[in-house]
């Protein structure tokens, strides 16, 4: 079974740090893009960044350029997330995908669909 699983959301004060990760199963993880995606109520899905699977360039927003960082352990079978300078903006259910290419920020042509999503809250 191919599948994705998040992890790492919480509750964080404004100007704070996170780390999700993505743990992939079922699948050569390093065989695709993984996109992180996020949800805020009442607001549309937004591709938050994306890593190439061949050159390991990441893609980022411009809504989170210069604060977050995608990087992937293969061996792990995992993809993180690393946040920093969180804002009460950045508050949402965050996923990830595995796609076949990076448009920008967004992975496209999803292969497999992460699960549940883990939330993330900015907040003093």
């Amino acid at each position: 079974q191919l599948q994705l699983v998040e992890s790492g959301g919480g509750l964080v004060q404004p100007g704070g740090s996170l780390r999700l990760s993505c743990a992939a199963s079922g699948f050569t993880l390093n065989n695709y893009h993984i996109g992180w995606f996020r949800q805020a109520p009442g607001k549309e899905r937004e591709g938050v960044g994306c890593i190439n699977q061949y050159i390991d360039s990441t893609y980022y927003s411009n809504s989170v350029k210069g604060r977050f960082a995608i990087s992937r352990d293969n061996a792990k079978m995992t993809v993180f997330l690393q946040m920093n300078s969180l804002k009460p903006e950045d508050t949402a259910v965050y996923y990830c995908a595995a796609g076949r290419s990076c448009i920008g920020a967004v992975a496209t042509n999803i292969i497999v669909r992460g699960g549940q999503g883990t939330q993330v809250t900015v907040s003093s």
